[in-house]
């Protein structure tokens, strides 16, 4: 159990963050204790200070500073850095014991009921893992020092637990739920149907919200109609649209410029910019703009109502609700847009390279995760290859016959 222990300890930081600066009032020089210091690059080493009450509080403080310095170091995204501090504070919270007390006892417990009672997602559970290592790795790294420090205050020091043996691996590129799918061409329709009929039906009632309905029903057919992801979607701007001079029919909106693209490990966006395929796209925009969005002082295609940019939850939760409406089957959701995408283009003949490059990805095997054919077509194709078959077997005893 993590406990209070009346050991000296203090710290100061070298680097001149703000935050430390508190500490320089405990310094005295009659009054000397062996104690610690963390800089700017997360390293750790002794001081002399006065005695401070609970150690195990100001060192594990300590350990999610220097980490986080040391991520921001490897230029890793703010959000990525802040999702994996609160993973390690979630499994402090449930293990109940601090970083040099860990044990791979204690993973697989926690593992456990992250399966068991959170019933969480492979990709999730994977999650975890990575990032608790990545933080043990950190603090039993002796060039960072915490290894002497955890044995001066605690008589132990932090050790790695997270091992190959004791948590999930990362085998395959695809690791999403077997049931995630894209929609039918006829799902998709009864869907762009429904959000256009609740639009009406709020504006008709007189109720505050058919703005939010008219933008998140704009905004499920952009995301299908350029196959983006959610955080591509919501950074467009006004201004990310242009003319493409090989396809004049399209008018200003032949061009969908992408400028928060996903971003490769400690890379910045990957911008790219995606061709209009469906004639009907740039009426979608134009409508937009013209009877919806209003003049909201920002460039964002799509502002909140209150003037940042839309979160997640709140489009996910409108297509679901659409989806149980109409009683779609389980596995659609906000990315099955980008998977529809994916799949109607090719199914329509496209060229696959064409569709790998709209959808921004490197590798074709990439885009062949999204591509998902309906029954149909597969049909379609095999009735094809066995006539085409048959008449030239046909044609060669033919000939056969003849000479």
């Amino acid at each position: 159990m993590r406990g209070h222990r009346d050991t000296p300890l203090t710290c100061a930081n070298t680097s001149g963050v703000s935050s430390d600066a508190s500490w320089n009032h405990w310094m005295k020089p009659d009054s000397r204790e062996d104690s610690m210091q963390v800089d700017g690059s997360g390293r750790v080493r002794l001081v002399e200070s006065v005695p401070v009450l609970r150690p195990d509080e100001q060192v594990l403080q300590k350990m999610l500073e220097g980490w986080r310095n040391q991520q921001l170091s490897r230029n890793l995204q703010f959000g990525t850095i802040d999702q994996r501090l609160r993973m390690v504070e979630r499994f402090i919270s449930h293990v109940n014991e601090d970083p040099w007390n860990w044990t791979p006892a204690l993973v697989e417990e926690f593992s456990a009921d992250l399966r068991t009672q959170k019933h969480v997602a492979h990709s999730t559970l994977r999650g975890y893992h990575s990032a608790l290592r990545a933080f043990t790795s950190y603090i039993s790294n002796p060039d960072y020092g915490f290894d002497v420090v955890c044995e001066r205050f605690f008589g132990t020091h932090p050790a790695q637990v997270f091992f190959d043996w004791n948590t999930a691996p990362h085998v395959q590129e695809y690791d999403g739920r077997p049931k995630k799918r894209p929609y039918t061409r006829e799902e998709i329709s009864q869907l762009f149907d429904h959000a256009d009929d609740e639009v009406e039906r709020i504006g008709k009632s007189g109720r505050k919200g058919w703005q939010a309905a008219y933008r998140d029903a704009v905004m499920m057919k952009i995301a299908y109609g350029y196959g983006l992801r959610f955080n591509e979607l919501r950074h467009l701007q006004t201004v990310d649209f242009a003319r493409n001079p090989h396809a004049r029919e399209f008018g200003a909106f032949g061009v969908c410029k992408v400028r928060y693209g996903k971003a490769k490990r400690s890379s910045p966006h990957k911008p790219r910019s995606v061709l209009t395929v469906w004639r009907w796209t740039p009426g979608i925009i134009e409508d937009w703009l013209a009877n919806g969005r209003g003049d909201p002082g920002t460039l964002d295609l799509f502002p909140s109502e209150r003037g940042g940019l839309v979160v997640e939850s709140t489009l996910i939760r409108r297509v679901r609700r659409y989806c149980e409406e109409l009683g779609f089957s389980d596995g659609l959701d906000l990315h099955s847009f980008r998977r529809s995408y994916a799949t109607h283009l090719l199914e329509a003949g496209w060229d696959p390279r064409f569709v790998q490059d709209q959808m921004g990805h490197e590798h074709g095997a990439t885009t062949g995760i999204y591509h998902f054919v309906s029954d149909e077509f597969r049909r379609s194709t095999l009735r094809s290859a066995l006539d085409r078959t048959v008449k030239e077997a046909m044609a060669r005893k033919t000939e056969d016959g003849t000479s």
